[in-house]
């Protein structure tokens, strides 16, 4: 199993961050998203969003992957996420559904905001409290990148997986 984590501070306020996160998927230079779709949502009584979508993201194995390792290079993703708008937080967690005995990838994305310069962020039983002035947004993001292929390949194929999805998050940071 490889494990990433990153903390970002964003100068703008929660409210611009999290709609912007939402608004991701579709857009015209994400080509590798085919479809985005709701599939569940609603409020919670205390008045937070839950949404689920199930997203359909194209990809391109390694020249070293074996023939007929997957059958196709499209993967089912699913994404959870709550938005609380009075403690102005999103939590959101997305997992790939198929190909998992090749690579699962796990992440979890948070964003919170609070006026009194701390942001206390729960994350996987931890408590991250930062720092932050004015209205700025804290994004944290962790990711669980696991592989039971075996044949010798687990390794390569989870270091894989972490340095596209290291590669990926500087892009859109």
């Amino acid at each position: 199993m490889k494990f990433f984590s990153q903390s970002f501070l964003y100068d703008d306020p929660w409210s611009i961050v999290s709609l912007a996160f939402f608004l991701r998927y579709p857009n015209p230079y994400a080509a590798h998203v085919i479809s985005c779709d709701v599939i569940d949502r609603h409020q919670t009584e205390s008045g937070s969003l839950l949404t689920t979508r199930l997203i359909l993201k194209r990809g391109a194995l390694p020249r070293w992957a074996p023939q007929g390792i997957i059958s196709r290079a499209e993967s089912w993703v699913i994404e959870e996420s709550e938005v609380d708008p009075f403690g102005k937080f999103v939590r959101c967690r997305t997992k790939n559904l198929d190909h998992v005995k090749v690579m699962q990838v796990e992440e979890t994305q948070l964003f919170g905001q609070n006026e009194d310069g701390y942001v206390s962020l729960i994350l996987h039983r931890r408590v991250a409290l930062m720092a932050v002035s004015g209205s700025r947004t804290v994004q944290t993001t962790e990711a669980y990148i696991t592989s039971k292929f075996g044949w010798g390949m687990t390794k390569r194929i989870e270091s894989h997986g972490l340095a596209r999805f290291k590669a990926h998050v500087q892009r859109v940071s």
